[in-house]
């Protein structure tokens, strides 16, 4: 390894540049002599020997200082590297532009030769960004001549210094700091009862299984043993809470004489070392593995094998383990060198028919003169199932947010296209109309455009609740061409229905979303292609039909089952199934809500859900409606027709005041209510709304008003106004769901709610209600305010 170029100091730097050049100065004074010798003027040849001896005297000055120097700066470069060479931490010596001219042993393990790369390159593997830090430093020390700096890095805590040996040369020193066990979060999680003692015997710490063992934070040892010292290796008595406990101490040696003893209460003594791995290791209640120096198992208890699997002695580590974010080899090394001990980490058990986390906490130990580990394994599926589901919960709830946020500015935009389309349409309702085809497929896409606005309310679960009466067979022959579509082009959709099908009453678009999702994922369990089949059926049940915990009563019902030729679900997971957040798919590619909320949307209509499955072969979803017995009154689901031109209305008369902060849909509601013959007066916002209310001689018959708008919303003005007007009847208007208000409104007398986007129909059909329901004039009937 070549040595650091350590700078001279100011005043000796000229003279050194002239150094590597003597040669040519000694040749220029002997020509300068022999030119003296050969001029006649005296005085010339006088000036010319003065010059040849300056010059030689420089040159015999720049030869002396450089050989001084060089033996100065090799005398430093002896002292540095002599002063670093044995150093435990890895250590370089670079010049002023980082580029690496001395490593120390510890550093070439650790990096490897690095000799003519900057540190920058070296230090990349350790922490991002070194660039900044190292300049940062760098900047400082040669200020003080001195810094440092700690910092958190994917191995751990390290600390960096940095010394200015020279005006150009640099020594920098990367020191691991091993976190203090005193309090670690790591050892408080583990469920071995475990203390940190110093060599003075005080507890420095103590772990939340031990404070429940002894039942108190002691701060001595003879507080939990009964005899002292501590015997590692062997049963030791502990004064327990219930009363003398006997258990198994191992103890491993931490810094600054520092002590970890680890406890297993109720176990029997290892056997010794060099025997083998005998009944007490076999029988420990706690999975405890043993590891060789280069990480292959080379013992595990019965506990440690249910977890890992029989065949995994004599395998490494890094072929059971998974997730650890770094080489599995480097934590290794680090434990062996005492910089990982105390530290657990959290790792996945390489199974992909399971998701087992384990928390593996590492020691070392000495076995006939080989250094290995001992791996404590504790099981912590639990929390990495609570932490997933948690980040999963607010990812949800963020895009829920989101999708409801574009609904609502999606049904402010589609309102005010199919309004005026419907405007359109009252002028163009002629099909010899060249305009009449246009203009309906503009409504027909607006409706489409309102349908996949309203699966994104299904998404956020903010969608208003429609239930009707509808056929099924309708409904999957609507949805069919939106299935073809999921599916793919290895995939077959088959449909087979009963002919003689009832009706249910569900929510259309709700029960639309349950198939959707049953055959989406019907879909991604055959990667390779099959067939899926959508089924429906009558089904009368004489006697109570009992599946697992749930009981279908008698009666008449309407069965839709979808089948998939997938992998199936294995037997202890199809109950898990419809669990919020459980999904059989890989991370990132599921949500685990799709069940649950078609689980909670059956439910909801008053039905049941159902899983069968057979690994290898695939898996049914049946559903299970009760059929629709007619009453009277109820809503019935027709399949979409094509848009036909509104019929022209009957005028009306009354006095609406029309509040909407969207310019575009308040025309639209402001004409289309004129055309049928009502008094608007409109209003851009609440405030202005009670400013034209000030008026008392102003008589209005109905408040239509938007929900949420800038400044005060619309529940809150129309409670302000109704104070002095406790008969006017109002129509609240809406991008979002009734649900996120419906509490608001329950509070307002005489107040009905109307979605959007909503046609010239649907706004004068329930303004008319409105009045007709107060009495006022509806269909040319007088009233007051006309």
């Amino acid at each position: 390894m070549s040595s650091p170029d350590v700078s001279p100091p100011p005043l000796t730097r000229t003279a050194l540049a002239l150094a590597p050049r003597w040669g040519y100065l000694v040749f220029a004074a002997g020509g300068l002599v022999a030119a003296a010798l050969s001029v006649s003027d005296p005085v010339l040849g006088a000036g010319l020997a003065v010059s040849a001896g300056a010059i030689a005297v420089a040159a015999f000055a720049a030869t002396v200082l450089s050989r001084r120097h060089a033996g100065r700066r090799a005398v430093l470069n002896d002292q540095l590297t002599g002063f670093v060479a044995h150093d435990a931490s890895p250590s370089f010596i670079t010049d002023a532009e980082g580029e690496i001219g001395y490593q120390n042993r510890a550093a070439l393990d650790r990096f490897g030769s690095r000799e003519g790369q900057t540190l920058t390159r070296a230090l990349g593997e350790v922490f991002a960004n070194p660039a900044s830090v190292l300049h940062r430093l760098q900047t400082r020390a040669e200020a003080a001549g001195v810094a440092r700096e700690d910092l958190v890095t994917r191995r751990g805590h390290v600390r960096l210094a940095v010394h200015r040996v020279a005006e150009a040369a640099f020594l920098w020193r990367l020191e691991d700091m091993a976190e203090r066990a005193v309090g670690g979060r790591g050892a408080e999680t583990i469920s071995l009862p475990m203390l940190t003692a110093s060599k003075s015997g005080t507890v420095l710490f103590m772990n939340e299984a031990l404070r429940r063992l002894v039942g108190e934070r002691v701060k001595t040892l003879d507080r939990i043993f009964t005899d002292l010292p501590v015997r590692p290796g062997e049963l030791n008595e502990i004064i327990g809470l219930s009363g003398k406990v006997r258990a198994l101490a191992v103890e491993v040696e931490g810094p600054g004489g520092r002590r970890e003893i680890y406890l297993v209460p109720g176990a029997e003594p290892p056997v010794p070392a060099g025997v083998g791995v005998g009944a007490g290791f076999e029988a420990l209640p706690v999975a405890l593995v043993r590891l060789s120096a280069q990480g292959v198992v080379t013992a595990a208890n019965r506990a440690a094998r249910a977890v890992l699997g029989e065949g995994a002695v004599d395998r490494p580590l890094a072929e059971l383990l998974e997730g650890l974010g770094r080489p599995v080899g480097d934590w290794l090394a680090d434990a062996l060198a005492g910089r990982a001990e105390g530290r657990p980490e959290v790792l996945r058990v390489s199974d992909p028919d399971s998701e087992v986390f384990l928390q593996v906490t590492l020691a070392r130990m000495v076995e006939d003169g080989r250094t290995g580990l001992v791996a404590v394994l504790s099981d912590a599926t639990q929390l990495k199932t609570l932490e997933a589901q948690f980040v999963q919960s607010q990812k949800m709830q963020a895009i829920g947010q989101l999708a409801g946020g574009v609904a609502h500015d999606f049904n402010n935009l589609l309102t005010a296209i199919s309004g005026h389309c419907d405007l359109l349409l009252l002028r163009h309702n002629d099909q010899d109309d060249p305009d009449f085809s246009d203009l309906t497929q503009i409504a027909q896409n607006a409706n489409r455009a309102a349908s996949l606005v309203g699966q994104l309310l299904a998404f956020s679960r903010k969608q208003t609740l429609q239930p009707s009466v509808i056929d099924l067979r309708d409904s999957l022959a609507e949805l069919t061409h939106l299935l073809n579509r999921l599916v793919g082009e290895k995939v077959t959709l088959t449909l087979e229905h009963d002919p003689e099908l009832k009706r249910i009453r569900a929510d259309k678009r709700q029960l639309e979303q349950v198939i959707m999702n049953l055959v989406v994922n019907a879909r991604d369990a055959m990667p390779k292609g099959g067939e899926i089949r959508v089924e429906t059926e009558n089904l009368r049940l004489d006697s109570e039909l009992n599946r697992g915990r749930a009981s279908v009563p008698p009666g008449d019902w309407v069965v839709v089952r979808v089948t998939d030729e997938g992998t199936g679900i294995p037997a202890d997971k199809l109950q898990k199934v419809f669990e919020p957040f459980y999904t059989t798919k890989r991370q990132g590619e599921g949500t685990g809500l799709g069940l649950s909320t078609a689980y909670g949307i059956i439910k909801q209509t008053g039905g049941f859900i159902f899983a069968d499955s057979v690994v290898g072969t695939g898996t049914t979803f049946s559903l299970y409606f009760p059929a629709y017995e007619p009453t009277g009154g109820e809503v019935i689901d027709l399949p979409l027709a094509a848009p036909v031109a509104p019929a022209v209305p009957d005028r009306a008369e009354g006095v609406v005041l029309l509040v909407e902060d969207e310019a575009p849909v308040r025309a639209f509601a402001a004409r289309a209510l004129q055309m049928r013959g009502y008094t608007v007066i409109e209003a851009e916002d609440a405030e202005q709304a009670l400013e034209r209310l000030a008026d008392p001689a102003l008589e209005v018959d109905l408040f239509v008003t938007d929900v949420i708008m800038p400044g005060m919303d619309g529940p809150t003005w129309v409670r302000e106004a109704l104070k002095a007007r406790p008969d006017t009847r109002v129509v609240f208007v809406s991008g979002y769901a009734e649900d996120s208000f419906s509490d608001q409104q329950s509070r307002i007398p005489n107040s009905v709610f109307l979605p959007k986007p909503f046609s010239l129909s649907d706004l004068t059909k329930t303004v008319e209600d409105q009045m007709r329901a107060r009495g006022g004039p509806a269909n040319g009937t007088p009233g007051s305010g006309a």
